[in-house]
């Protein structure tokens, strides 16, 4: 007998997604709950970009730049979610416990399906698939901190514009408008994520595994641009 929904670990980044660094550590169980710990930082570069951004707008920060409580109030309310405690560590920075419920919910928009599939069976196999495209994320990013979504839009990202560039037009394009510095940063940036399943992983695409342990790390760009469909698959 198969058990729907269940597990998804990965993209709870996107809690954070303008985050230049970002961590996830958790585990899962076959009941379809997981415990994760999440840090995410801005590097320098885009910590300025925001502040100048606020201030030309008119509403410069007084507190944090990233902040944590802020969306954690947003992500509490999303499916899925059964707590959210991200706090801040210092303006740019915030860490803390996401304790996920209902995995096959996780960000789910209505009746249509979501961009996770899972199936765990009796005897203990089971398989993880995640999708995400320029289709689906909009609706995703519904479910995290306005603030957040704003940025994404002054960076011009297409995860939010839906424009069809590459990443190395993205790249160029914020070159051209915001110099070399911030580009170099979104570059560089990678998110990553350990994660232990309910059983040895057998086989994995899009990252590496040890025992019951799979390893992410991916590209920051590769979120913004979705320059192709952000695809993972474990089995187990």
């Amino acid at each position: 007998m198969k058990e729907k929904p269940a597990i998804f670990l990965i993209f709870v980044v996107l809690m954070p997604l303008l985050s230049c660094t970002a961590q996830i550590k958790g585990s899962l169980e076959r009941s379809g709950q997981a415990d994760l710990h999440i840090s995410a930082s801005l590097e320098p570069g885009i910590t300025r970009f925001i502040r100048t951004l606020s201030a030309a707008a008119g509403t410069a920060h007084q507190g944090p730049i990233l902040n944590g409580p802020a969306i954690s109030k947003s992500m509490a309310a999303a499916p899925g979610i059964a707590s959210v405690f991200l706090n801040n560590t210092t303006a740019e920075k915030i860490e803390g416990p996401v304790k996920i419920s209902r995995i096959g919910d996780f960000l789910k928009h209505g009746e249509a399906a979501g961009f996770i599939g899972f199936e765990q069976e009796a005897a203990g196999r089971g398989r993880l698939t995640i999708s995400i495209n320029r289709n689906s994320a909009p609706d995703i990013l519904t479910f995290i901190s306005p603030d957040i979504i704003g940025y994404l839009e002054a960076l011009m990202a297409p995860i939010v514009t839906g424009e069809n560039l590459t990443n190395a037009e993205y790249l160029g394009l914020i070159f051209a408008f915001y110099g070399k510095n911030i580009a170099d940063e979104i570059s560089k940036a990678t998110i990553r994520a350990s994660v232990d399943f309910p059983g040895a992983v057998q086989s994995m695409r899009g990252g590496t595994f040890s025992g019951r342990r799979a390893e992410f790390a991916v590209p920051l760009i590769d979120i913004l641009v979705l320059e192709t469909p952000l695809q993972y698959e474990v089995i187990w």
